[in-house]
């Protein structure tokens, strides 16, 4: 079980996050979609695959900082609720309360977890090709 010790440090993690991923986010849009004021037109044809490539890169990374950015609204939301740190995964199986618990360390690492590691680990198997 998290204290609220705990749970003031990953809000505050999380919203470290969140800002910086905002600003990722503002600027890979205004670098892919040419908000800037000077001239994108490419002059030679290896140019325009080049732009074309960073282009489409930017649009994906941009991606996926919004579903991460999602994820984190969601943790702060669980935070609120007093079911942040709780695993999904374990929960929907019906595991005890004392064995629902994503550890600290994961959490630290990826504050917006919704899993336990094994619960992740079942989910990336049930959903890889």
């Amino acid at each position: 079980m998290l204290k609220k010790k705990d749970l003031e440090q990953f809000k505050g993690l999380l919203n470290v996050l969140e800002s910086r991923l905002r600003g990722d986010v503002k600027t890979l849009s205004s670098g892919a979609l040419g908000t800037s004021s000077t001239s994108r037109t490419p002059t030679h044809m290896a140019d325009i695959g080049t732009e074309t490539y960073e282009q489409d890169f930017s649009l994906r990374v941009m991606e996926s900082d919004q579903e991460v950015l999602q994820e984190i609204k969601v943790a702060l939301k669980r935070i609120e609720d007093g079911t942040y740190g709780i695993c999904e995964g374990c929960e929907d199986a019906g595991k005890p309360p004392s064995k629902r618990w994503i550890p600290k360390t994961r959490l630290k690492a990826i504050p917006h977890a919704r899993y336990c590691v094994s619960c992740a680990e079942k989910l990336e198997r049930q959903f890889s090709y």
